[in-house]
This record gives C-alpha cells, structure tokens and sequence, in this order.
C-alpha cells in the first residue's frame, strides 16, 4: 500500500470510528474541506502539522494514523519508510513502528563486537523485538529469518522463536526494543 494510500485509510477509518462527517472532522483540525477531501481519497502530501492536527481532533495517538502492526517480520532500510516533514523547521520523522495496546516495551542498547554470535532461546509467546542500528552493521534476527541491517536500518521480527545477534562491522551498536504483552 502506498504511503498517500495508508493514511487516507485510516484518516477515514478513524473519522467514521467516531461518527464525524467530513466537513465536522475539518473544521476540528482546521483544515479545509477540500484538503480533507483531497487526504481521503489519497492525493496530496500532508506535512507533519497537518496529521498531528488531524491526530488531535480525531483524539488519537498520531500513529494511529499509520497501520503498520503486522505479526511478522519486517525490516526497513535508512532510506525507506514514509518521511513526514515540518513546514516550519528543518524537521522529519519516520514512524518505524508504533505500540499496540496493553503492550509492554522495554528498551536497550545492544553493543556487539565482532566475533561469535550471540544465540538467544526463544523469549515468552507474542514477544517482538524491533532492532535499530546505531552504527555499523549486523545480521540479526530468527533462525532461518536472520538478515543484514546497516547504520539506519530498522528490523522488527518475531522474538518467540530462537534468534542471534551478529557484528559484521568490527563494532555495532544498536537500538532494541522489546515489546511484549506480559
């Protein structure tokens, strides 16, 4: 799905979750009716202003704008992903993933050196990592489903079944979030 074409989804979605008609759901935000429109139907590149606008007046989480959340494994490359930028500063984000509910994440920074993978036994059912790379590069992830992520890159897969964690670089340093629901 392309980027325009997950946000005009869930723009709707989440308009029509709580009853808004179009021209109530813009005046709320601000916005016109015809950029409402135009979002919709998934033309136009709204900036970061825009959907955080929108975000608010729907009294959602912003990324609930963007439905990303799959079980399996994904990976996301330093330049991929949907890049939201400011119109008042020099600003960008890329939402790499966000947090379902009832949903416990804890944070690491994972230092590796170059040498022998780092085997990890299969941590409780449902468990998620989402691994980062800070610097340098590494193969990581299930057994069967490891790959390699460069400086920028972003991994998320299953954390239930055995997994590794490799440098390639001499030194990598990377990012990893843990999401689990106990």
């Amino acid at each position: 799905m392309r980027p325009a074409e997950l946000i005009a989804s869930a723009i709707s979605r989440e308009r029509n979750k709580v009853g808004l008609s179009l021209s109530a759901l813009a005046a709320k935000a601000g916005l016109s009716k015809s950029t409402l429109s135009q979002l919709e139907a998934g033309k136009g590149n709204p900036s970061i202003e825009t959907l955080w606008a929108l975000a608010t007046a729907l009294e959602i989480p912003f990324s609930f704008l963007f439905e990303i959340t799959t079980s399996h494994s994904q990976i996301i490359r330093a330049q991929e992903g949907l890049e939201l930028s400011s119109d008042s500063s020099e600003f960008s984000t890329v939402l790499l993933a966000k947090c379902p509910p009832m949903i416990r994440r804890d944070l690491y920074r994972v230092s590796l050196l170059q040498g022998l993978a780092r085997r990890a036994e299969p941590h409780p059912q449902g468990t998620v990592e989402h691994a980062f790379v800070c610097s340098g590069s590494a193969r990581l992830g299930p057994s069967g489903g490891a790959e390699n992520i460069n400086t920028g890159d972003y991994f998320r897969y299953p954390a239930d079944v055995p997994h590794s964690y490799e440098a390639l670089s001499e030194t990598a340093t990377i990012l990893l979030i843990m999401e689990s629901t106990s």
